[in-house]
């Protein structure tokens, strides 16, 4: 069962109970945060990349990793960041051989992610999916996107675009002009799908294409994405 602790709000003192969502490693095995039974909720004031995520470890493997950070919902309408004990070993990395080898790891484990709500649920499901896919590290990109929000991991730089318009060629061009300037792979993930001209370029460069359904699932929608979701 998970860890259930209680929650005060500081705006209106209503106490919560609060037991933090599990995910799956990339071992298979189920990780969740350790939550601080002593420390004090804070309000979410601004929304800043780099507090939205805790490094966690996983006991069945000993891997590290960047997982989204607890937060509750206060009927008062505050949204609370939870307090959570971090991990200190930093996430191991992906090397060049790990990437190769994922064609012939064990079968991965079942993606979950969380719900598509708001733009940055749309972050955090590429963010989970990308480490699924066996990728270490994964943080904003350095270099920002002409539309959407750049994330990057050792090896590959993807693109996250939660406009509710279909992605245009320019956007798909921009991102493959990126990799091959970072020397990385490249992947993009829209929830409104992609024009016609913008798949068929995608077709031509190799891009892999996904579309993120609200389930917060990538679902491959050309060649590339496929063998890229298969492992090759």
């Amino acid at each position: 069962m998970a860890e259930s602790v209680p929650v005060r709000c500081p705006a209106c003192l209503r106490e919560h109970r609060y037991a933090a969502p599990a995910y799956p490693c990339v071992c298979g095995a189920p990780v969740a945060p350790r939550l601080d039974r002593h420390g004090v909720a804070a309000p979410v004031a601004h929304r800043v990349w780099q507090d939205d995520w805790v490094t966690v470890r996983c006991e069945a493997c000993g891997r590290c990793g960047e997982w989204p950070r607890p937060e509750v919902g206060c009927s008062c309408g505050v949204l609370l960041r939870v307090p959570v004990v971090e991990a200190t070993e930093p996430p191991a990395p992906l090397t060049p051989e790990t990437a190769t080898e994922r064609g012939t790891a064990p079968a991965r484990p079942p993606f979950h992610s969380v719900t598509i709500r708001t733009a940055l649920d749309a972050v955090t499901a590429t963010a989970l999916y990308l480490r699924w896919l066996g990728y270490r590290g994964v943080r904003r990109a350095d270099q920002r996107p002409p539309s959407g929000i750049g994330l990057a991991a050792r090896g590959v730089v993807a693109q996250v675009d939660p406009a509710d318009r279909p992605a245009t060629l320019r956007d798909v061009e921009c991102l493959w002009l990126t990799a091959m300037t970072e020397s990385a792979d490249c992947l993009y993930v829209s929830l409104a799908g992609y024009a016609e001209d913008a798949r068929a370029r995608a077709d031509a460069l190799g891009v892999p294409l996904f579309v993120l359904d609200l389930t917060g699932t990538p679902r491959p929608v050309n060649a590339p994405a496929d063998a890229l979701e298969r492992g090759h």
